[in-house]
């Protein structure tokens, strides 16, 4: 059993930061791509940032220059430092982590968390 936890979203005003971060537990033997996405409300589910266990990066254009994604591996954790936040960038925020175990390899979802940008 593997599970994705996130953590650090919330209320933030436009032109402040945010850190998300998700932790990979479980039967776990190694972890190839992590990433954040998010879902804009009205809107469909779009790639924000990826990773991969290598230290290899891709930003949606929207979020170059303010957005940093990074990974531990040892610890089996991604996060996400959000700056220079804008409305636009409102949405709940998923993790996702190609996860090879004893038995499977899967893409795994977290629960979500939400991020809204407002004064």
């Amino acid at each position: 059993q593997v599970q994705l936890v996130e953590s650090g979203g919330g209320l933030v005003q436009p032109g402040g930061s945010l850190r998300l971060s998700c932790a990979a537990s479980g039967s776990i033997i190694s972890i190839n791509a992590m990433g954040w996405y998010r879902r804009p409300p009205g809107k469909q589910r779009e790639l924000v940032a990826a990773i991969t266990s290598g230290g290899s990066t891709n930003y949606a254009d929207s979020v170059k220059g303010r957005f940093t994604i990074s990974r531990d591996n040892a610890k089996n954790t991604v996060s996400l430092q959000m700056n220079s936040l804008k409305p636009e960038d409102t949405a709940i925020y998923y993790c996702n982590a190609d996860i090879t175990g004893w038995t499977t390899k899967f893409s795994y979802w977290g629960q979500g968390t939400q991020v809204t940008v407002s004064s």
